[in-house]
């Protein structure tokens, strides 16, 4: 058999010579890396996103004791048919006229939620000349036919909307004796 000029080489080489190479080679496979050389590894998983860090939120102003419960119930309950406790209520806590009371599943109600379902007009009339928020329920029953317009050319689904103890807009209008808004509500697809 003849020898090639390379296998001639390599039968020669100095046996301390590839004992070195024969070394470093388990070196660099064992400790420096060799697993991630020689070996598959998987694939690193893949991380979420991180969001940037969210600003720092400002603390929210103080605002003073939160209302009693009991209290905020007691008032709006009161706004419903009693001016007089209403009156001496608000006297006593001005905060209330805007408090509202939360009869479960999501059925919030105000003062002037109550008196407007209750067709209470002079109730509706005194809390709203102390700052109670006019919404179009109270407006339907004390008949503002141009606000109701506003709401009505704004978003026709007004007249579907549910007020406190899902009492609708046309129920309110019919309390506030408002025959003209009974009727616009119906023209636009109110039902009781």
């Amino acid at each position: 058999m003849t020898k090639t000029v390379e296998t001639a080489r390599i039968e020669t080489m100095d046996p301390l010579t590839r004992r070195r190479m024969l070394g470093v080679g388990a070196l660099l496979a064992a400790g420096l890396g060799g697993s991630s050389l020689f070996a598959q590894t998987a694939a690193p998983a893949p991380t979420a996103p991180v969001a940037p860090a969210a600003p720092a939120k400002k603390p929210a102003p103080d605002r003073g004791p939160r209302l009693d419960a009991d209290l905020v119930k007691e008032f709006v309950g009161a706004a419903h048919g009693n001016l007089e406790r209403t009156k001496e209520m608000l006297a006593a806590q001005p905060a209330l006229v805007n408090a509202t009371w939360d009869w479960g599943g999501g059925d919030w109600e105000t003062g002037l939620g109550g008196a407007s379902h209750m067709g209470n007009r002079e109730i509706a009339e005194f809390l709203l000349a102390h700052n109670a928020r006019m919404d179009v329920f109270c407006a339907v029953m004390l008949g503002k036919v141009d606000l109701v317009k506003a709401f009505l050319a704004d978003n026709p689904n007004v007249v579907h909307l549910p007020g406190p103890h899902r009492i609708s807009l046309l129920r309110h209008a019919e309390a506030g004796k408002q025959e003209a808004l009974v009727e616009l509500l119906k023209a636009h697809g109110a039902k009781a």
